[in-house]
């Protein structure tokens, strides 16, 4: 059986910093991320889909975490056809989109695209050279609606990051609605990309089916969004603001374990951010990971003959 690590998605947002989760004297910068890591082996980097990371701040997140601890980051928003402020990019490249409000969903300028493909690059290589990439997770928008085109976007995003530990997770429902799950599954089998499988409320028009196929075979990522009924509609708050009973957790025990049995790694991530509602959630699930494990039966011992 792979191994499967639980985390949250993020270690800085606002909302659990002014929880109290953090506890005198771990609430600085290094302080919150190693008091983080003694917790939990796996976190995804979200402010990457913001702004471009720096190396040196790479280097200080492999500093200050032990050994064996990984990072799955969310890319920028123009790589990922989101449409971008100017006020994203670093200030030499803001004048590539003068006089527009944000990027075009396509990312417009070729070469912007390029430098902006090279900086992100530059700036993961120190976790990527400490073995510390968990997944580079590319998040489509729900307006990518399934088609050749997006096809052939999700392809060249994956090309530009050959190589890398490589999970998608789509927004637009259609993607794994009846039978295009079949042909989504293949696709991302065929370009050696985890799917993402997501937990979010259902009955609702953006609804993202609960489905959990395996497309490569190191990873599967599994990201909890909470069940709020204005999912796809609200604030992020609204969007996002969840607390998971251990009832709803145990709903996916045994498929995180069936997807362990298929995949070296699974990466469990709560993305519930308000107050500490994902750490707690992320506890609770280790807890019933814990206690659905196999046990080892009693020793036997062999009668002579």
């Amino acid at each position: 059986m792979g191994e499967i690590l639980v985390g949250t998605c993020s270690w800085t947002d606002r909302a659990l910093v002014a929880s109290g989760w953090y506890p005198p004297g771990r609430r600085d910068a290094e302080g919150r991320l190693r008091f983080y890591a003694e917790r939990f082996p796996v976190v995804e980097v979200d402010s990457s889909y913001y702004a471009l990371p720096s190396p040196r701040t790479s280097r200080l997140w492999v500093e200050r975490t032990p050994e064996g601890f990984v990072f799955d980051v969310k890319a920028f928003s123009l790589l990922t056809g989101h449409p971008t402020r100017p006020a994203a990019l670093p200030a030499d490249l803001r004048p590539a989109l003068s006089g527009r409000r944000a990027a075009p969903p396509d990312g417009g300028d070729v070469g912007l695209l390029d430098e902006v493909w090279a900086r992100f690059t530059e700036a993961l290589s120190p976790l990527r050279e400490a073995g510390r990439l968990g997944a580079l997770l590319f998040q489509f928008p729900p307006s990518l609606a399934p088609g050749r085109g997006a096809e052939e976007f999700v392809r060249r995003c994956r090309e530009r990051a050959h190589g890398w530990p490589f999970a998608v997770e789509f927004r637009h429902p259609d993607w794994w609605r009846g039978g295009r799950g079949t042909a989504t599954t293949a696709l991302l089998a065929d370009l050696d990309a985890a799917a993402v499988a997501v937990d979010t409320a259902q009955g609702l028009p953006a609804s993202m089916p609960p489905v959990t196929p395996v497309t490569a075979p190191r990873l599967s990522v599994v990201r909890f969004h909470g069940r709020s009924p204005a999912w796809g509609t609200g604030s992020k708050e609204d969007r996002f603001r969840h607390a998971y009973a251990g009832r709803e957790l145990g709903e996916w025990v045994p498929r995180i374990r069936a997807l362990a049995e298929r995949t070296d790694q699974v990466h469990v991530l709560f993305n519930n951010c308000c107050g500490d509602a994902a750490v707690r959630a992320a506890e609770t699930l280790g807890r019933l990971l814990d206690e659905q494990l196999p046990q080892p039966g009693p020793a036997r011992t062999e009668t002579p003959t």
